[in-house]
């Protein structure tokens, strides 16, 4: 479980292909692995839950397998990329973002993004079948970067990026026609199932059944 608050930027200094499929992805990052990283640990890596397989004193090491690699941007690294680099949380650590699994649902495309203020305003495509999950002032995950919705219009979201944002993720660098992992808030998703279980049998949730929804 991660809160999308992104502390390290990470390198990508080995992207190597297992000949069964799949790859070993080594990123530096030796700040985060400062914290306390060993094998067997869970790290976010541009939003993707991934498990650490080993690690020395400035770089951790995992395996990537092709299902991960088509549905994410991991696919697309090389050496030298940069990554957003999140560990996972402890109990009793401060919830600043919101709850993010790193299992990411889908990329997206940026297709703008305009200085707005001291930030910028980044739109990005909304992915086939995760319309009603996006609403505006709802949350969203962005290379594992937790975000707040600005505006929701057809065929994408908006967001609102502030400098802070741009100088410490890979969001600062990237622009339209850029891909980046889609992963919406779990939150919605549980409360939207939840309705549609209620749909389907006829009447609707309860006021208090959506609220215990909405606290899983």
């Amino acid at each position: 479980m991660f809160g999308g608050l992104i502390a390290h930027l990470g390198t990508v200094v080995a992207c190597d292909r297992d000949p069964r499929g799949g790859v070993r992805l080594r990123i530096e990052a030796p700040e985060a692995v400062a914290e306390g990283v060993g094998p067997k640990d869970s790290v976010a890596i541009c939003g993707v839950c991934l498990t650490v397989v080993e690690n020395d004193a400035t770089s951790m090491s995992f395996d990537v397998v092709p299902e991960t690699l088509e549905r994410s941007v991991l696919g697309s690294f090389v050496s030298g990329s940069r990554a957003n680099v999140e560990l996972s949380l402890r109990l009793g650590d401060r919830l600043g973002g919101h709850l993010v699994y790193g299992h990411v649902d889908a990329t997206a495309r940026i297709v703008g993004k305009r200085p707005e203020g001291q930030g910028h305003r980044l739109t990005i495509e909304v992915p086939l079948g995760l319309e009603r999950f996006l609403v505006e002032k709802g949350y969203v995950a962005v290379d594992g970067v937790s975000l707040t919705i600005a505006a929701v219009r057809r065929g994408a979201f908006e967001i609102a990026l502030i400098p802070e944002t741009s100088a410490r993720t890979t969001l600062g660098a990237k622009g339209p026609g850029d891909l980046a992992n889609v992963e919406i808030d779990p939150i919605a998703r549980y409360a939207l199932a939840a309705a549609a279980t209620y749909g389907r049998r006829g009447g609707g949730p309860t006021d208090e059944e959506l609220s215990w929804a909405y606290e899983i």
